[in-house]
Order: structure tokens, then C-alpha cells, then sequence
């Protein structure tokens, strides 16, 4: 087994997934099969009781694991499966050596960070790496893991020892560590400064760990007497210098690495040159191409409670950026914090009230995405009647299907109190009800996770033809709560159909309204499973009816690949700082009001 370690220094927020979902992707178009670990050096067990403020979007696996966003860009990139236990984080490690020493498995000794800790990070990376994520036999060529946070970050220094002790004991040709760096841009003087990137190889140095190569972050393409200076003072090879300079969207960043000959370094510092090929990344690179090509417009409405912070929608932005691409549209997202379109924020705040309903009544389409609590559900509430009553294409996810539901009883059932128990637990009319088999007393991993199967119960409805006409699907879930079973009937009376339900009937998982050009909620996240080429079914609904494409579509039935050709022309030039659009706020093919997106 081959180990590539991919750790960060100078900030954070360097782009570290990115780089590392780029890298598992070139060896991949060498012929080499990958797989992917995300270390978190947080003591929280996983990512499911974290605020997406507070830490992004909770990725969810089809096992069920809730998993930093991070997985999420593996998945996409490398088109894989990953489990729960290829996110490592302090607290599962620490986790599992005290159950060791509880049942008396050290046998009376002290149990230390070294060499008990350290040991049990190498035993769970050498047990994930063997398993197989791309749907094949026997175990992968290559393990590509991710180190988060900063070196020299102190919750990561069990981390770093495990791995100078790791690099030892595998030998030096299975084991390539690639620090990603920062070289800023001083505006003052213009000139490319390399003291950040000297002192965090230093650091790097200090704790046991030589790099192999470096991935150099900078605005634009290092100079070559700057990459002179960072190889004669770090110590690295000048050919296993690369940079990492903005780009239009992230699709081209394995195209740099492809053209800096990275897989080149790689492969020799692995000995593996004589086994990969060159990298066949020809669709990739067309599908970059086209993204940054596209000029006609599509706006979406993002109807949520955490619009402060795009990380917490991640894959639904990024099944958009899929969705669009494949309908040949520039997506534009109208950022709403849904407690704006509510009566209270147009007493307290006029301006945020008019500006955000107005940035809802200009969008081609509305969506409401999942979420936790009662803040802005009323908002959602009041999108999802604006996109019923006036015909606007709408998906509604998790949370956006049952307020689409309430507010179906609310306004055309006449259920004026109709709500979730989630909300108002005294409701009389309990559209939305606590699953039986849900815990009230745990919030981790006590929710309805991962991939469950969803039945078409209708067979002439957009879902099922957006899916293929497949009599099944299986989809990953997250949620707490459900629709009311015994109101089901008095909606579909009323014109609601509930095309997907579960293997039991009992539980809904996909909404209709026939008669509205689009107009579906699901139970489950569809967006989990989007991939660039293979974009998720709803959202290439929810696009294609948003652009006047939905019944030619339906007519040809759902493209299983990406079609890169028509509507390309029109390349522009712009310039980027962070991967953000200076003009007008755009990064990875997304437009936005005045919200840039983290990569």
C-alpha cells in the first residue's frame, strides 16, 4: 500500500481538500485506484452535533457516518463510496483506546499518547486504506489522507508523531508527504514573500516530518527565482514545487497539478513510475472549459437559516454547479436568509425585508435545503407558498419538504395552525411528527442516517422519470422528524401526491404537486450523491425546468454522462483573489449576491 499525507501550513482555509480531492483524482487518471482518509483533530466523535456555522455542512455517507464536508470533495472528485472510518477524529481515537484499557486490553500498563495513541492512529489508517470504495475487488493502490488544521496546531501533535513514526515503518518509497503552503502577494510591494512557507517547513521539519513535495497557494504563478529561494531554503526539489495559483473554479486545479507534472513527482517518490500511465484527464478538462464558458444566466433562490456561511450548503451548491453545467447555464445564487421574508423582520428591518423578497420574486428557481430549529422556518414557509401559488420550479430537501407540506395544509387545506411537533409541539394539527424510533435524550448519530431505499408509488410523475423509471432508489438521509402518516390521505385528496414512500409505505419520502411545472420535496439529500459528470436527477430538474428544458428532458429521459459540447463560446478573462471573482463575487461557476464561497 501506497500512503500520500497531505498537510497544511502559514492559515487555514488553504484549500486542503481541494488539493488533496485533486491529487486522489490525477492518480486515478493514471490507472491507479484511490482511496481517501480525512483526519480531524477535534475531540468531537464525528461531525453530527456541530453547527454548520461552526464547521460547514455534515456530510453525510451511504453507512450512515456524518463526516466533515471534506469527504464530500473526495466522493465528487474521485466518483467513490467512502465509510465513516475513513474520517479519523481525536475524540474516535481517544474513544477507542479508553474502551481498550476499560476491558483491560494493555494488560495493567500505563496507557501513554505514545505509544498508545500513536499506534492506534497507525492501526486505523493501515485497516481503513485496504478498503475497497470504488466498487471493486481487493484493496486500493493509493490512500491519499488529509491532515486538518495547521501545522503546528497542538491538537494536532499526536497526529504528527503518528505519522514520523508511520513514514519509518512503511518506508520511504510507500510514504509522499505534500505540504500545502502560502505564498502571499503584499500589495505594497508586489513581490511574492517565501518567509511564511520557509518557517512552516521548518516547523514541519522540527516535529519529525520532510516533505516531498510542496503545493504552493498563491494569486498568482509563483516566479521561478521565488521557487529557486523555496526549494534551496526548504530543502525540496525544484521540479516538486508546484503552484496552486486562483483559479476560475476548482475543476482546473487537477489540471495544474496534471501540467506542473505532479503525478511525476509522486510516482517516484512511490516508485511507481513504471506502473501508472499518463494522466487521461480529457472529460475534466472539457468540463472546466465549458463551466468557465458559460454565459446565459439561471438564478437561484437559496431560501435558508445559514446563508452567512455557503460551507454550510457546500454539496447543495455544488449538485447546483452539476445541474447547470449540464443545462449549459452560468448559475446564480441569490443568497435569503429566510427570517428576512417574515412580517417581523418587515417591522424591524425594512430594508432586509424588501431586498430579500425581491431577490425571491427575480429568481428562475427557489430552494429550500435542510436545517436544524425554528429560526427562519416561517420564511421557508412563506418561499415555498411564493413558488406554489405563482409557479416558480421548487425543491424543497429534508426540512424544505415538510414546510412544504405545512404550508400545503396551512393554505390550501385550511389547517391555519398546521406545523411541525418539531416547532410547535401543541399544534392540534401535526402536519410533521418525531420519528417513533428517534432518541429525545442523544443528538450524535440518533437520527434516520444514510442510504435507504424510496419506492415510486407513482410511476407518471417528474421524479420517476428524472430517476430513469426505476421502481427504486436508493438515497442517503438525515433527519429527525417525518410527515404525519395519518394526514397523508387528506393531502392527496386535496391534490399533494406523495410519489416515493418507503419500503413499508408508511413513511414519505418524495411530494408532488401534479399540476405545477415543477414542485417536489424529498425526505432524503439528493445532493450527497451528485457527481460533475452524473449530475443528481432533482437538481437537473430543477434547473432544466427553471431554464425552459424540463419537458425535452423528461422526453429523452436523464443523461447518464455530461454532454460537453453546444453553448460554449463566450470565454472570458477575469481576474481572481481566493478563488473569488473580483467583479462580481463568482467562484466555481457560482454568481452571488455579494457572498463569496469558500473552496
Amino acid at each position: 500500500m501506497k500512503y500520500v499525507l497531505v498537510t497544511g501550513g502559514v492559515v487555514s482555509g488553504l484549500g486542503k481538500g481541494v488539493t488533496a480531492s485533486s491529487i486522489g483524482l490525477t492518480l486515478k487518471a493514471c490507472g491507479l485506484r484511490v482511496t481517501s482518509i480525512k483526519i480531524d483533530p477535534y475531540l468531537n466523535t464525528d461531525a453530527g452535533t456541530m453547527s454548520p456555522f461552526e464547521h460547514g455542512e455534515v456530510y453525510v455517507l451511504d453507512d450512515g457516518g456524518e463526516v466533515d464536508l471534506d469527504l464530500g470533495n473526495y466522493e465528487r472528485f474521485l466518483d467513490i463510496k467512502l465509510t465513516g472510518d475513513n474520517n479519523i477524529t481525536t475524540g474516535k481515537i481517544y474513544q477507542s483506546v479508553i474502551d481498550k484499557e476499560r476491558r483491560g486490553d494493555y494488560l495493567g500498563k500505563t496507557v501513554q499518547v505514545v505509544p498508545h495513541i500513536t499506534d492506534a492512529i497507525q492501526e486505523w489508517i493501515e485497516r481503513v486504506a485496504v478498503i475497497p470504495v470504488d466498487g471493486k475487488d481487493g484493496p486500493p493502490d493509493v490512500c491519499v489522507i488529509e491532515l486538518g488544521g495547521t501545522i503546528g496546531d497542538i491538537e494536532s501533535m499526536p497526529f504528527i508523531e503518528a505519522f514520523g513514526q508511520f513514514s519509518y515503518r512503511v518506508g520511504a518509497g510507500n510514504f509522499c508527504l505534500i505540504h500545502v503552503s502560502l505564498v502571499p502577494v503584499l500589495s505594497v510591494v508586489g513581490e511574492q514573500k517565501t518567509k511564511p512557507t520557509q518557517h512552516s517547513v521548518r516547523g514541519l521539519r522540527s516535529l519529525g516530518l520532510t516533505p516531498n513535495i510542496l503545493a504552493c497557494r498563491s494569486t498568482t504563478e509563483l516566479e521561478e527565482n521565488v521557487k529557486e529561494k523555496i526549494s534551496r531554503f526548504c530543502h525540496v526539489p525544484l521540479d516538486n514545487i508546484m503552484t496552486l495559483y486562483d483559479v476560475s473554479n476548482i475543476w482546473h486545479v487537477p489540471l495544474l497539478l496534471r501540467d506542473q507534472k505532479a503525478h511525476e513527482a509522486i510516482l517516484k517518490v512511490l516508485n511507481l513510475k513504471g506502473v501508472a500511465q499518463e494522466p487521461a484527464l480529457g472529460e475534466w478538462t472539457s468540463r472546466a472549459a465549458l463551466c468557465d464558458k458559460l454565459q446565459e444566466p439561471v438564478r437561484v433562490a437559496m431560501v435558508g437559516k445559514y446563508t452567512g456561511l455557503s460551507d454550510a450548503y457546500l454539496s447543495v451548491l455544488k449538485a447546483l454547479v452539476h445541474a447547470s453545467v449540464s443545462c449549459h447555464r452560468k448559475l446564480c445564487i441569490d443568497w435569503i436568509a429566510a427570517s428576512d421574508l417574515e412580517d417581523e423582520t418587515s417591522r424591524e428591518n425594512p430594508e432586509n425585508y424588501r431586498s430579500a423578497w425581491k431577490l425571491l420574486k427575480g429568481a428562475n428557481a427557489i430552494l429550500v435545503p435542510g436545517g436544524f430549529g425554528d429560526r427562519g422556518v416561517e420564511g421557508k414557509i412563506l418561499a415555498a407558498r411564493y413558488a406554489r401559488a405563482n409557479r416558480i420550479p421548487f425543491l424543497g430537501i429534508c426540512l424544505g419538504m415538510q414546510i412544504a407540506v405545512i404550508e400545503f395544509a396551512r393554505s390550501i387545506l385550511g389547517l391555519l395552525d398546521a406545523n411541525s411537533t418539531e416547532f410547535d409541539p401543541n399544534t392540534q394539527n401535526p402536519c410533521v411528527i418525531f420519528m417513533p424510533e428517534g432518541s429525545k435524550t442523544h443528538m450524535g448519530g440518533t437520527m434516520r442516517l444514510g442510504s435507504r431505499r424510496t419506492y415510486f408509488k407513482v410511476a407518471d410523475c417528474k421524479s420517476a422519470k428524472l430517476y430513469g423509471n426505476q421502481s427504486f432508489i436508493d438515497e442517503r438521509h438525515r433527519h429527525r422528524y417525518e410527515v404525519n402518516p395519518d394526514m397523508v390521505q387528506q393531502f392527496e385528496d386535496a391534490g399533494l401526491s406523495f410519489t416515493g414512500r418507503d419500503e413499508s409505505g408508511h413513511r414519505m419520502e418524495i411530494v408532488e404537486l401534479p399540476n405545477h411545472p415543477y414542485f417536489i420535496g424529498v425526505q432524503f439529500h439528493p445532493e450527497f450523491k451528485s457527481r460533475p459528470g452524473t449530475p443528481s436527477a432533482l437538481f437537473l430538474g430543477l434547473i432544466a425546468a427553471a431554464t425552459g428544458q424540463l419537458e425535452t428532458l423528461l422526453k429523452k429521459g436523464v443523461p447518464k454522462t455530461l454532454s460537453l459540447s453546444n453553448g460554449t463560446s463566450g470565454l472570458k478573462s477575469h481576474r481572481y483573489v481566493n478563488g473569488t471573482k473580483m467583479a462580481n463575487g463568482s467562484l466555481d461557476g457560482i454568481y452571488c449576491n455579494g457572498n463569496g464561497i469558500h473552496v
